[in-house]
This record gives structure tokens, C-alpha cells and sequence, in this order.
């Protein structure tokens, strides 16, 4: 690729090297860096967050999130997954 140089220019993740290096569409479904990404909520997640979220927020001297976390549906979620779903929310 004689045009390759360009692309040296500007700043490039992970993702953007592998491909530079092995070729472009070498990445896979579940290959390489993107494969850490983390799975979507669904909309029952979102549901079962909103209620408990809801539920707990009144609670005196005990951390919300952490009663939240553990009356989560579905475990696997780290606590500062939790935390940004809810500011998103």
C-alpha cells in the first residue's frame, strides 16, 4: 500500500495497528483487542437497574451501588459498569 505513510500521521488504538499490521479485515468476531469490549445492557437489565436503583437510593448509611450489585439479575458486571449505566441512565 504506497499510501500507507499517511497513515502514520495520526494517533491509532490497538484495534487500528493489528489491522495495519496483518491486514485489513483480519480481525474476526471475538478476536484480538476488541474482543475485551463489554457486552450491551439489555433492556431488561435497564429495567432491573432503574427499580433497584429506586429501591435502594433512600437507604441510610449503606452503599447504594453495592446493594445494588448485589441484587443484580445477572452477575458479571463490575461495579464501575454499574455506575456508568446509571449516569447514562
Amino acid at each position: 500500500n504506497k499510501k500507507a505513510f499517511v497513515e502514520l500521521l495520526f494517533w491509532k488504538n490497538s484495534v487500528a495497528v493489528y489491522e495495519m499490521t496483518k491486514g485489513y479485515s483480519s480481525l474476526q468476531e471475538g478476536e484480538g483487542p476488541a474482543r475485551s469490549r463489554v457486552p450491551p445492557w439489555t433492556p431488561q437489565e435497564e429495567q432491573a437497574l432503574q427499580e433497584l436503583y429506586w429501591k435502594y437510593k433512600e437507604v441510610e448509611g449503606e452503599d447504594v451501588i453495592a446493594a445494588i450489585m448485589a441484587h443484580l439479575p445477572t452477575p458479571g458486571r463490575t461495579r464501575r459498569q454499574v455506575v456508568k449505566q446509571l449516569v447514562r441512565m
